[in-house]
């Protein structure tokens, strides 16, 4: 399988049909007046001085030049060719909806979104589909992150391309996690509601399809990933939910009764973290990695937790309940819940990151300040592990119990 998706990254089929995808997009955004300008297949040339110096502007802000020495602080080497840092934008917006569309579309799959929605949905509607979405999210996300390290297929090379995102540009391109993690989340609580909430399935079908297509073109407009990545991610997430579906019944009752359960939540998260696959320089995927890991380890422990105490907060009374009436109270109530929760989650990522952080580099004998030694595995890991199985922990156990105190349930 490995095998096949690197013969098909390098395929001369697969990359003209890439090519004709690009190119049909991008000719349709000119015709609509749309970004991005440019892509161009061809650089843009700057006379400068009176050798006609060539310059190539890049994508993601730099111009690579063919000149071959430079007094110029800004500037370094990369393939052979000084590289010097451009400060004009490389890019101009000019259909505002398009690009606000799919910039939101494509923050569908950031950390922002996993700390608001699924908490969202669990502290508002019910606890049972939140935890639904988190196992399948966690099983998804690390299986696409291990895959992106394992089969090291690059992304789209920039120019002729140009990257909207810089955070994670050094991550390998195949499969798209963001694809894997967004329709993981959709499908999942389409096939997860009609058991727990009544509402017309055609319109979550619908619902569930326009944002998965919205999260797979924001890769492309973004620059980020290849038609390629985002089919494989897509179909990639499919597979693993298709083949796993049977047993996510299974899988809830032994994670809420099993004595076992926090135990082994834990320590194969934790196990998972660490025997990450290595790579030659640093990428953020690791990290991601752990922090998805100790959401999904932290997320389990609580549930069992609320399971032994026998107060879940799930909905009560005969399945599937009503949709909540949309009123101003119960928006203000709902609101009011998201704004605490959010708060309680923010204020937990802050305090422990900076516990943990000061612990171990104390031990380690390193500054809190260092950027790269907070990188290494030995840091990094632990850190970043105990800052999110906190929040999981905290999401899923204190913060219903707070609505409680301050009379929001």
């Amino acid at each position: 399988m490995l095998k096949l998706l690197k013969y098909l990254h390098g395929s001369e089929l697969v990359s003209k049909f890439q090519r004709a995808c690009g190119l049909f997009l991008i000719e349709a955004a000119h015709q609509n007046g749309n970004l991005v300008h440019p892509p161009r297949e061809t650089p843009l040339i700057d006379a400068e001085g009176p050798h006609q110096l060539a310059r190539l502007r890049c994508g993601n802000g730099h111009i690579i030049t063919n000149e071959k020495d430079s007094n110029s602080n800004d500037k370094h080497k990369e393939n052979g060719y000084s590289v010097s840092v451009s400060a004009r934008p490389q890019y101009e917006v000019r259909n505002r909806l398009l690009y606000f569309l799919f910039l939101v579309s494509a923050g569908l799959g950031h950390e922002v979104f996993y700390i608001t929605f699924p908490p969202c949905l669990h502290w508002n509607l019910d606890p049972f589909l939140c935890r639904r979405l988190v196992n399948i999210w966690t099983m998804v996300m690390y299986i696409g992150q291990a895959l992106k390290d394992v089969l090291k297929l690059p992304r789209p090379l920039s120019p002729p391309v140009v990257k909207l995102e810089k955070r994670v540009d050094a991550e390998y391109g195949l499969p798209s996690t963001h694809v894997m993690a967004t329709t993981a989340i959709f499908f999942t609580l389409l096939l997860s509601a009609p058991s727990r909430v009544q509402f017309q399935f055609e319109v979550g079908l619908l619902v569930a399809v326009v944002l998965s297509v919205l999260v797979c073109l924001s890769r492309l407009y973004t620059g980020m990933h290849s038609v390629l990545d985002v089919i494989c991610g897509a179909l990639i997430s499919a597979t693993l939910m298709l083949v796993t579906y049977p047993y996510w019944e299974t899988f809830d009752r032994l994670q809420l009764t099993s004595p076992l359960s926090p135990i082994g939540a834990l320590v194969l998260a934790l196990f998972l973290s660490y025997t990450y696959p290595e790579l030659d320089h640093y990428t953020t995927t690791r990290g991601d990695t752990t922090t998805i890991l100790g959401v999904g380890a932290g997320c389990s422990v609580g549930y069992w937790v609320n399971e032994r105490l026998g107060e879940t907060f799930e909905p009560q009374g005969v399945l599937p309940i009503p949709l909540p009436a949309l009123t101003l109270g119960g928006l203000a109530l709902a609101s009011s819940r998201f704004v605490v929760g959010v708060v309680a989650l923010v204020a937990t990522r802050q305090i422990m990151k900076t516990a943990s952080l000061w612990v171990l580099c104390s031990w380690y004998g390193v500054s809190v300040n260092d950027i790269d030694a907070r990188r290494r595995k030995e840091i990094e890991v632990p850190y970043k592990f105990t800052t999110y199985t906190s929040i999981g922990l905290v999401h899923s156990i204190l913060v219903n119990r707070l609505f409680i105190v301050l009379g929001l349930l």
